[in-house]
């Protein structure tokens, strides 16, 4: 007898604690909670990035929600830090039908290997159109695009929004040093 698979509703329905899940192909994953470091980055990021998007009317920017990526059975990944672009519509209650246009993961000390790289992978083929996998641990920045080699950046290079984003940029020293 196999396995009852969960719905993006009844994930949604989860009670909120101190554990962060997500759905892929039905299948529930539990993730502990993120470390320090991790939401220091994440923070960081959202508020150049949305700042930036706010003040031009881009679209919006979201932080830690969820995004269904696929249907029966269900996928949905929450997203550290998330650009949609304006064209796309309103966000609404729930989780966001799509991907992102632009992806932000931050990896925590907590995070295995394994699942950020089916994460990694399930945003770029359902849809997101940028994803920079942040590694503070490292002081890196990998940036995938679809069908594009990987490009690793240093906190000696720049990261940018290019055709996403279009003039965002951060230093990614920025995003690890502290005041």
């Amino acid at each position: 007898m196999s396995a009852k698979l969960m719905t993006a509703d009844e994930l949604l329905r989860l009670p909120r604690g101190r554990e962060r899940h997500a759905l892929v192909r039905g299948e529930l994953r539990t993730l502990p909670l993120n470390d320090a470091e991790h939401g220091a980055v994440t923070a960081t990021f959202s508020a150049e990035l949305g700042t930036y998007v706010r003040q031009r009317g881009l679209g919006r920017t979201t932080l830690g929600s969820g995004y269904i990526l696929t249907v029966d059975p269900d996928t949905v990944h929450g997203a550290d830090v998330a650009f949609i672009c304006a064209e796309r519509g309103r966000l609404t209650e729930g989780y966001f039908p799509g991907a992102p246009d632009l992806v932000v993961e931050v990896v925590s000390v907590f995070d295995r290997y394994m699942d950020v790289h089916d994460a990694l992978g399930d945003w770029l083929d359902y849809g997101a159109r940028l994803v920079f996998l942040v590694n503070p641990q490292q002081q890196t920045v990998q940036v995938h695009r679809p069908g594009q080699p990987v490009r690793i950046l240093t906190i000696e290079d720049t990261l940018e929004g290019e055709d996403i984003v279009p003039g965002w940029s951060l230093p990614v020293r920025e995003l690890f040093d502290e005041p």
